[in-house]
């Protein structure tokens, strides 16, 4: 039962937009859906790691250090300012530019989920109750955040097929540049949600 019900709340918690449903849909639009994969792979792989902090105890030390938060929280915001900013300043619109490797977009989607210590603080507050009485905390913290990577896992795949089968008309140029204007907004915004929110 409580996996039945960890799988429901993660899942209403998957489908908010946020970093890195954008981040896939980008991936999507400017180098395919095989990209955006691999790149949601990398945002999944930084869940792993809240669910892996959170079951030794990390995140609470986290939660009760000012100084720790606030460190991760600006260098989470400069990060995502990082990304909004290149794309503003992008002369080429989606499609058109040098592909980069595998391993930089699986590290664009691990550092988007790892640098953010909100998710850090969620995994903190949310695996507990889930987990029976007596029983392990690792062992569950990593059960528990897999089942949120799978849905997480299932759900950019289908925003990346989504994306994709629209990909003749959002890489046009001119289409291109909006979107790469909006991505640029919309990532500049959750900058400043992530620096200015305690």
């Amino acid at each position: 039962m409580a996996l039945l019900a960890f799988a429901g709340v993660a899942a209403l918690l998957t489908l908010v937009p946020g970093p890195d449903s954008l981040l896939v849909l980008r991936t999507t639009i400017a180098q395919g859906r095989r990209a955006a994969l691999v790149a949601a792979l990398g945002v999944q792989a930084g869940c792993l790691w809240w669910g892996a902090a959170a079951g030794l105890g990390l995140t609470a030390v986290l939660a009760a250090s000012h100084t720790l938060y606030a460190v991760l929280r600006w260098v989470g915001a400069a990060y995502l300012l990082y990304l909004g900013v290149r794309l503003l300043l992008r002369r080429e619109a989606a499609g058109e530019t040098t592909v980069p490797s595998g391993r930089n977009r699986f590290l664009t989607g691990l550092l988007t989920n790892a640098l953010n210590p909100k998710v850090g603080v969620f995994y903190l507050s949310l695996l507990p109750q889930f987990v029976p009485p007596g029983a392990p905390m690792l062992p569950w913290s990593l059960l528990l955040a897999g089942v949120h990577v799978t849905e997480g896992v299932l759900w950019c795949a289908l925003l990346a097929v989504l994306a994709d089968r629209l990909g003749p008309l959002l890489r046009r140029p001119r289409v291109g540049h909006v979107l790469d204007r909006v991505a640029g907004t919309a990532f500049l915004g959750f900058a400043l949600r992530l620096a200015l929110r305690p």
